[in-house]
């Protein structure tokens, strides 16, 4: 079973490469810990969505450790990457987003697998659930069936500024559709988030969606024909230059095309990240504890 993970992205807000921010004594990332929290579930193969230049780093740190333990493979997010017939923007600089970053790993994974982000914590209990559903869904003609860990929405923001979640509408089990609010945060006790300069209450216990889904390999067709809608949709957007290909966009066409369908696998597990500086030190305070109880070994890849 694999583990797709996208690193290929910038932290902006974060200042620098914030997947590869030591976060331990033995030099250990965020990512380290996603890795070792899935291979202890049952996944055996990892893969890397990184920027080209990024290889050497990546594989000398990340990529050394865990190979001792499971299988690594690399998939690189080019901006050049793009149908035949299409042309690459003059002066486009930003990447092509999320849904275009798991194409790029379509040569690589025959599997089904699972999806993350490199730079968010998200806790055993969700590999543990990902890797249970893809052992158990069966094929089947009439669509595809994929899954997606829900978080409680309080579980997921930071102290230390606001962050960008997609609230989820699920009925019975699987998901509707997925509504993005690009900044909540918690004023004065109240979760909210900020729509035309208001602010907004929003339940804290709402399911969010962090990016964390399990695929079978039909995703990459339905990824391959979303990004050529996309490119040939990009001359009409407000901003061809900064417009980006979604994954969660692709999987709510899917959906509203009933091709798929989504099971939401609710988990109570906190959500860690490392969206602002300040956010690190309470994470490494919650790795060491977890270390302390044994939840973690002193050194995942000794």
């Amino acid at each position: 079973m694999t583990l797709v993970i996208m690193a290929a992205g910038m932290g902006s807000r974060y200042g620098g490469l914030k997947q590869i921010d030591p976060i331990t004594e033995h030099g250990e990332f965020i990512v380290d810990f996603s890795i070792y929290d899935a291979v202890q579930a049952g996944f055996d193969k990892v893969v890397f969505i990184i920027k080209e230049e990024n290889y050497d780093v990546f594989r000398e740190t990340v990529g050394k450790r865990v190979e001792k333990a499971v299988e690594v493979k690399y998939a690189f997010q080019k901006m050049d990457n793009i149908p035949d017939g299409f042309t690459l923007p003059e002066g486009r600089e930003k990447p092509w987003g999320t849904g275009h970053a798991v194409l790029a790993a379509a040569d690589v994974v025959n599997e089904p697998f699972a999806v993350i982000n490199a730079d968010d914590f998200y806790g055993r209990d969700a590999f543990v659930k990902l890797h249970k559903f893809l052992c158990e869904e069966k094929s089947d003609t009439a669509r595809a069936h994929y899954a997606m860990a829900g978080y409680i929405l309080e579980n997921t923001i930071t102290e230390n500024g606001y962050v960008s979640r997609g609230i989820c509408d699920v009925k019975n089990g699987f998901l509707q559709n997925v509504v993005e609010r690009t900044k909540i945060q918690e004023n004065d006790g109240v979760v909210q988030y900020c729509e035309n300069d208001n602010w907004v209450d929003i339940d804290r216990k709402s399911v969010v969606s962090m990016n964390c889904w399990a695929f079978t390999p039909e995703i990459f067709s339905a990824l391959h024909n979303g990004f050529v809608e996309f490119l040939t949709e990009l001359p009409n957007t407000p901003n061809p230059l900064k417009a980006e290909f979604f994954l969660p966009f692709l999987v709510q066409h899917e959906i509203d095309c009933d091709t798929c369908d989504v099971r939401v696998l609710e988990t109570s597990a906190k959500w860690y990240g490392v969206t602002y500086h300040e956010d690190k030190p309470r994470f490494v305070e919650f790795i060491k504890n977890e270390t302390a109880a044994g939840v973690y070994p002193d050194g995942l890849w000794k």
